[in-house]
């Protein structure tokens, strides 16, 4: 009799456990369309129509958008993370929402497209990641400029997950010809001050009433255009020119080893 009491009581609350449960798989979003071959399709229409401008024709990367066929991505890797990044944005980086723009079937069309690319397999980088991490911190003195973790400076792009978000090529043409496609929010901006002193540094802010400006040595800088005798943007990098003579070929494959190994957590 008391087993059969038990019994009875307990059957609430393992009934109300089991829907608990059902309700938390329920809020897990889905895609609908995964697998698709329709949807798949109009999603590439509609990468090509909102998204090509930053992260390039084939998704390969771009100027302010990184390479999305790398099958890892920097806000997270399952389709409802994509949805999310791809519907609301990323706060203080390039990536716009475009949730008010497309509906809720549209954006998983797209999550279904992005799927299909990062499919294929990256061709490793052929050197020594031990011996390129030598190189980017010592004899490239990479670390004045870049941050890699806790390592490094800020004056340029964060490099801590440049592995899982730029291809080997990308990487390769950044290092031996980094004007070739600068990073948005990058460019080079010169200042001269009243006094006819000349600042050089990294943009951090430019529009029509004022610059903010980081140079070399990590100093910040604002200014409000009417304080200064002139201002000079230039799509240019400021990283030096010289890496194609500074490294040797097989230099060069080993510091390319160490930055495709890097997917963030890294030192």
């Amino acid at each position: 009799m008391l087993l059969a009491t038990l019994i009875i009581m307990l059957l609430p609350l393992v009934g109300a456990g089991a829907v608990q449960q059902d309700k938390t798989d329920k809020s897990i979003p889905k895609n609908p369309f995964a697998g698709d071959a329709k949807a798949i399709e109009v999603g590439r229409v509609r990468f090509r129509m909102s998204c090509a401008g930053c992260h390039g024709l084939h998704a390969t990367g771009g100027r302010s958008g990184p390479d999305l066929t790398r099958g890892t991505f920097a806000s997270g890797d399952t389709d409802a993370d994509l949805y999310s990044v791809i519907a609301k944005g990323i706060p203080g980086s390039e990536m716009d929402g475009f949730g008010d723009s497309l509906e809720s079937d549209e954006l998983w069309q797209v999550v279904s497209y992005v799927r299909t690319l990062a499919a294929h397999e990256a061709v490793p980088a052929a050197g020594d990641k031990a011996a390129g991490e030598q190189l980017f911190w010592a004899k490239g003195g990479c670390g004045r400029c870049h941050r890699v973790g806790a390592r490094g400076s800020s004056v340029g792009p964060d490099l801590t997950r440049t592995g899982a978000q730029r291809s080997l090529a990308y990487l390769k043409e950044s290092i031996v010809d980094p004007d070739a496609d600068v990073t948005s929010g990058y460019a080079t901006i010169t200042v001269v001050t009243r006094d006819k002193g000349t600042i050089t540094g990294v943009e951090k802010g430019f529009d029509n009433f004022s610059v903010r400006l980081m140079d070399l040595s990590g100093r910040y800088y604002s200014f409000l255009n009417d304080e200064v005798t002139s201002v000079k943007r230039e799509i240019r990098s400021l990283m030096p020119q010289t890496y194609r003579r500074l490294f040797s070929d097989a230099e060069l494959h080993d510091l390319l080893a160490y930055l495709t190994a890097l997917r963030g957590g890294d030192r």
